[in-house]
């Protein structure tokens, strides 16, 4: 699991695409009234307390304590729970496993553990349904990080696993699922903020890149990462930053 270092508030209040976002994802589990559902990386608690109005019984877990902290005061009504899906051991079973943009923060060497996770806490026909970052995603921000890094004597790889169909699906279905949807697709995603929206992502989603630096050096390095990629990714017009996001959807059944 990455270090990177959450702040819930900065999350819900610079990050909320997303939760918008993951409302797609919400909409191909189709939460029934009576199901018990696992949400996985719930975070702050937002598609958990939407899964809730749907009547079903849900529990959300995440391995971050600051972010359980903020869904149990946004939604005290709600069972959340500080956990490490590759390590969870729930005492009922669930009719669903959910995720959303949360599983690519583990390395692919742990997903089995996940998977082994997901597939034993289903009931016989359970659905797994998920998003998380798919090959290429970020693909652009990634080299300019990596390359102005390597620049500065900073030898870092970026903390992310993004898989493709063709990798991630065979691995579901060592673990007993079919997988009945996948979908990897392009979603360039505008970031909140204006002309300060690709430091304040990188602030938030990077920081195990910037481990090593001081605090002017991670402010120079950001400097030069945003010149980088200010022709392609940057609207000037608009003041916008558009992040080359790649999503990899899938349903899967046990």
């Amino acid at each position: 699991m990455s270090d990177n270092d959450w702040n819930p508030d900065d999350y819900d209040d610079g990050h909320g695409f997303v939760t918008e976002y993951g409302r797609d994802v919400l909409r191909l589990l189709d939460p029934q009234p009576g199901e018990r559902i696992l949400d996985v990386g719930c975070g702050t608690g937002h598609l958990t307390a939407a899964i809730a109005d749907s009547g079903a019984d849900v529990v959300g877990i995440d391995a971050t304590s600051a972010m359980i902290a903020k869904a149990r005061e946004t939604y005290p009504d709600l069972v959340f729970e500080q956990a490490d899906a590759r390590e969870y051991d729930p005492n009922s079973e669930f009719d669903a496993v959910f995720s959303n943009a949360a599983l690519h923060w583990t390395p692919g060497t742990d997903h089995d553990d996940i998977l082994s996770m997901a597939a034993d806490t289903l009931s016989e026909g359970g659905r797994f349904v998920a998003e998380l970052g798919g090959d290429g995603n970020v693909q652009r921000i990634v080299d300019a990080l990596e390359a102005e890094l390597d620049e500065r004597g900073e030898d870092v790889s970026h903390p992310w696993y993004f898989p493709s169909i063709g990798e991630y699906a065979p691995r579901l279905e060592d673990h007993g699922f079919e997988v009945t949807f996948a979908r990897l697709f392009d979603r360039p995603t505008e970031l909140e903020g204006g002309a300060d929206g690709l430091r304040n992502w990188l602030e938030m989603f990077g920081d195990d890149f910037f481990a090593g630096l001081s605090e002017t050096e991670r402010d120079d390095a950001l400097d030069d990462i945003e010149d980088r990629l200010r022709e392609d990714l940057f609207d000037p017009e608009t003041e916008t930053w558009t992040a080359d996001y790649r999503r990899l959807r899938f349903v899967a059944k046990r």
